[in-house]
Parts: structure tokens; C-alpha cells; sequence
């Protein structure tokens, strides 16, 4: 009873098995108690896009869909999730740019929801270097991005919580977002089972040792991942982060 439980959990979970998740940037593992997916994207080895939009101006909506927008500069992609929120239209909900570009404007408006628990912050590629910053400090900053897409809450802010995650929240949520080390590597996670945020936090700052964080979303987070078998489709999303190989 216990093997035949052990299948059926590793098929929900969306595994191809241990040795096609060994080949890809994106492992299974534990952290905090917690099952998750942790995907790693080198800026200086791989090429890390933001995509909203296709060349019709359609929103992609779908992970899997832009499997095929690989330049001739870039190689397959290697995993795509989501990138930020968003309206019910797919527009985002914050800062967004695209190939240098600013497709839609910073929100830096009080309101109500994970989004605006400030601070908020910014994933960004600029050349081959990737980073995430609070908003304010970002649009301070100048940076000339390639690539970003603004969301929130920050969930590490150089190495510490963010000061309303004080572990007494109890609402548990599949969630994921993205993290930088020191060395500039991009850490993206998504969690397999609920998580609060606190936990999901803790696991950016502990195990996987980055300095800044940012939370992408919640409930509706999707992964796609050939290397690990994941090809999420729960429901239309906004902008979206994709990894080529170079």
C-alpha cells in the first residue's frame, strides 16, 4: 500500500523521475518541511526572459505556448512560470518590460492584497545580470532592465523578512517566486503543497541562501519544466518568466 501511495503521489506531483530531473535546471526538493520544485538560471549561462504578449499581441497566457519563441540567439527552453500578477484581462498588475522596453508602468499605489504589501519589488534582467530589488530603490536605482516584472510582496530584503512576515500567519497557499544570490544566480521556486508565507519565505533565506526575494503569486502558480515533468495548465496567467539555454 505504501509503494502504490508513493506512485500515485509522484504522478500528481508531475514527475518524470529522478534521472530527467537530474539532466534540467529543476530538482525536487524539501524545504521547510515542504515538497517544492527549485529551478536555477545562471544569467551568464542561460538567457532569462519576461514574455507577456505574442507577436499578434495576444497575451501567451498558457506556460507551455511559448515553448517556441526561442530566438536564434537563445537554445530550447528550459522551464517557464509565472511572473507577477494580474488583472482578469492578463494585463499586469505592476511595473513590466519587455526587450527594454516598458509595456506597462510601476504601481506604486496603496491598496489592498499581496501586491501592495509594501514593499513591493521588481525581478529584473539587465545584460547577463539578474536581481530583485524593492520597487522604490529599483525605479531609484536607473537601471536600464531588459526585463522585469514588478510584483509583491518582497519576501527577503537584503537577507531579512519582510517585516509583516513574522510567522504568525496560518494561510497556506501553493505559491512561488524568485530569489538571487550573492552570485547573481536566479533561484525560482514553486511549492508542491500549501505553504504559508512565512515558511515560504524562510525556505528563499535558509536553504537555498538568497539575499533578495520576491513573491510572485499564489493559488494559480504553474510551472512548466520538461526536465521534471511538469507541464501545469490550472489557468491562464499573465506575465511570464522563461529560461533558454544559451
Amino acid at each position: 500500500m505504501l509503494r502504490i501511495a508513493t506512485i500515485l503521489l509522484s504522478a500528481l506531483a508531475g514527475l518524470a523521475g529522478p534521472a530527467s530531473a537530474a539532466q534540467g535546471p529543476c530538482t525536487r526538493q524539501t524545504l521547510q518541511q515542504h515538497a517544492v520544485v527549485v529551478c536555477i538560471a545562471r544569467p551568464q549561462a542561460h538567457a532569462i526572459r519576461t514574455l507577456w504578449k505574442d507577436a499578434r499581441g495576444t497575451p501567451y497566457g498558457s506556460l507551455s505556448g511559448i515553448a517556441s519563441t526561442a530566438s536564434p540567439a537563445t537554445g530550447p527552453m528550459l522551464f517557464a512560470m509565472n511572473a507577477g500578477m494580474y488583472h482578469p484581462d492578463l494585463t499586469p498588475v505592476g511595473l513590466y518590460i519587455e526587450n527594454g522596453t516598458e509595456l506597462h508602468r510601476a504601481n506604486t499605489n496603496p491598496g489592498p492584497g499581496n501586491f501592495h504589501m509594501r514593499p513591493n519589488g521588481v525581478f529584473y534582467v539587465a545584460g547577463r545580470t539578474a536581481g530583485v530589488m524593492e520597487t522604490q530603490r529599483f525605479l531609484k536605482s536607473r537601471i536600464r532592465a531588459d526585463f522585469a516584472s514588478q510584483s509583491g510582496p518582497m519576501l527577503l530584503i537584503d537577507g531579512k523578512l519582510h517585516p509583516r512576515i513574522n510567522g504568525q500567519g496560518t494561510s497556506a497557499k501553493i505559491r512561488n517566486g524568485v530569489g538571487i544570490r550573492a552570485d547573481g544566480t536566479a533561484v525560482f521556486v514553486i511549492s508542491d503543497e500549501p505553504v504559508t508565507f512565512s515558511a515560504f519565505a524562510r525556505m528563499f533565506r535558509d536553504d537555498l541562501k538568497t539575499r533578495n526575494a520576491l513573491y510572485f503569486d499564489g493559488s494559480i502558480s504553474s510551472l512548466y519544466a520538461p526536465s521534471a515533468g511538469r507541464a501545469d495548465r490550472f489557468m491562464p496567467v499573465g506575465p511570464i518568466v522563461a529560461v533558454f539555454g544559451r
